[in-house]
């Protein structure tokens, strides 16, 4: 094995260790959505682009479409099955209207990845000619899944909070752009290089936000808690005291009575 050969196989590692990251790095999410019941604002479209994604290139790095690409194969077939159980998540946990949308996309996709590799695999029949048609089609893809947050970051900027847009997703994005950049430059190769390359740009735009809106973003959350807090004190309304404890209601018609702990006397 050359020392070239040698220096590739050691940034993909690095690289499928940082994309499992990257894929594992929305668990804190989920598990405040699983706590929640609800997935709020939050976006299904980032999961949905990087499923797909995935499966392209898991495709791609099959021996009889691009040779010697085993590393490609091990972490996208690992991020398609963690992809599967983010949107698994997503359809309990959402309304009926966002449900259905994140089904038709599932369906899609399936039915997508179907004919794409029917199509390579029996009617184009030489290697090279298979990793151009699905090289160039995961190019597309990956550059997709890199720029699927481009909504979200609509909408940091216009809300000026990055209360919905996962720090530690944009974080490992970056390091996953930047490892596979260096991954395909040993030898070169367009199809990994060029989208990985436009997905580090994309990383480094979500991390500036990160930066420039932490603090508004601390801002709104701390003054909506107060906003919280202020309202319910105000819908208080103390009735009676008796040996101590005060009974209060929260409106003049007395719909709901509520006992509060005893007065410090």
């Amino acid at each position: 094995m050359s020392t070239a050969e040698i220096a590739r196989t050691v940034v993909g590692i690095i690289g499928n260790v940082i994309a499992g990251c990257m894929f594992l790095s929305p668990l804190p999410t989920f598990v405040g959505i699983c706590k929640k019941g609800s997935v709020e604002q939050f976006s299904a479209v980032p999961y949905l682009a990087t499923l797909m994604n995935c499966m392209v290139w898991t495709l791609y790095g099959l021996p009889m479409v691009h040779p010697h690409s085993t590393l490609v194969v091990t972490i996208n077939g690992a991020g398609c099955v963690v992809e599967i159980i983010y949107l698994t998540l997503f359809l309990i946990y959402s309304d009926r209207k966002k449900r259905l949308k994140v089904f038709l996309g599932l369906l899609l996709e399936l039915i997508f990845i179907s004919l794409l590799s029917f199509v390579s695999l029996t009617m184009i029949h030489t290697v090279n000619k298979r990793s151009a048609v699905v090289g160039t089609i995961c190019m597309l893809f990956n550059i997709g899944m890199y720029a699927s947050p481009l909504s979200i970051m609509k909408m940091v900027i216009k809300t000026k909070s990055i209360e919905f847009m996962p720090f530690f997703l944009s974080l490992a994005s970056f390091g996953n752009g930047v490892s596979w950049t260096i991954y395909a430059l040993i030898p070169f190769d367009p199809f990994i290089a060029i989208p990985n390359g436009i997905g580090t740009m994309f990383a480094v735009v979500q991390l500036i936000l990160y930066a420039t809106y932490y603090k508004s973003t601390k801002e709104q959350i701390a003054a909506r808690k107060n906003s919280k807090g202020e309202m319910n004190l105000s819908e208080l309304v103390v009735v009676g005291i008796s040996n101590g404890t005060a009974t209060v209601q929260d409106n003049p018609n007395i719909s709901k009575i509520t006992t509060a702990p005893p007065i410090a006397k």
